[in-house]
C-alpha cells in the first residue's frame, strides 16, 4: 500500500512540474546609421543676450550644411564664444569651451564645396570661416553687412540669420580683431585653453549658452 502511495505521488509530481524552457534565437541587429541631416533646418542659439535663429539650405552649400548639423547635434558650441566680433564686419564663434573636444573635431576638416556658390555673403548670412581650401572645420561667422570681397575668397554661406539680429548687434564688439590688429583674444591660446582663457582675460565676450535644432 505504501508503496502504491508513493509511486502515486512520484507521478502526480512528474505531471505537476513546469515544462523545461524553450530556448530561443535572439537576433543581433547592427546599430542604426546617423540620421542624414535635413535638406533644410534651423538652429537656435541660446546665448545670454537673446536666442539666435539660423535658417540652413543644404541647396547653398551641402558640404558645410553637413558638418554644421553634426556639430550642432554633438553639442560642440554648447559654451563656444563670439570671440571675433568686428562691427560692422562678421560675428564669429566656433572654438569650443574644453579644448580636448576642440581638438578632436579642429582636425575634422571639410571639403571645399563641389558647386557654385548659391548665395553670396549678404547681411544675416552664416558661413564657415577657413584659412584656405579645404580648411573649413568648427569656426562659423555672420555677416554683419554685404561683404563682396568674402565671395571673391571663396565663402560660402550656408544659412541666415532669420530671427536674432538685434541680438547679433549687441554682441559685444569692443575686443575686434586679434592682435597685433585689435584687442582680441589669441588664436593659439583660445585653441590651447578654450573657456578657461576666455574667461580669465575676455569676460565680457557673450555667449553662446547652448545651440539646438529647433523641432
Amino acid at each position: 500500500m505504501l508503496a502504491a502511495c508513493l509511486i502515486a505521488l512520484a507521478a502526480l509530481a512528474a505531471c505537476s512540474s513546469a515544462p523545461p524552457p524553450v530556448e530561443t534565437k535572439v537576433e543581433k541587429k547592427a546599430p542604426a546609421a546617423p540620421a542624414k541631416p535635413p535638406e533644410e533646418y534651423r538652429v537656435r542659439l541660446e546665448t545670454n543676450e537673446g536666442a539666435i535663429v539660423i535658417a540652413v539650405h543644404r541647396t547653398w552649400a551641402p558640404r558645410a550644411a553637413d558638418h554644421f548639423y553634426d556639430l550642432v547635434t554633438q553639442r560642440f558650441y554648447d559654451g563656444s564664444r563670439f570671440h571675433r566680433v568686428v562691427y560692422p564686419f562678421i560675428a564669429q564663434w566656433g572654438v569650443a569651451a574644453r579644448p580636448e573636444i576642440n581638438a578632436i573635431w579642429n582636425v575634422a576638416n571639410i571639403p571645399d564645396e563641389s558647386q557654385p556658390a548659391v548665395s553670396k555673403n549678404k547681411l544675416g548670412t552664416v558661413a564657415f570661416a577657413k584659412l584656405g581650401p579645404g580648411t573649413r572645420a568648427t569656426q562659423v561667422f555672420i555677416n554683419l553687412k554685404n561683404n563682396p570681397n568674402l565671395d571673391k575668397e571663396g565663402f560660402f554661406p550656408f544659412g541666415e540669420v532669420t530671427e536674432g539680429m538685434d541680438v547679433v548687434k549687441k554682441l559685444y564688439s569692443f575686443y575686434g580683431e586679434p592682435a597685433p590688429k585689435g584687442k582680441g583674444p589669441d588664436p593659439a591660446r583660445l585653441e590651447r585653453e578654450g573657456e578657461a582663457y576666455l574667461a580669465a582675460e575676455f569676460p565680457r565676450l557673450d555667449k553662446i549658452e547652448r545651440a539646438v535644432i529647433v523641432p
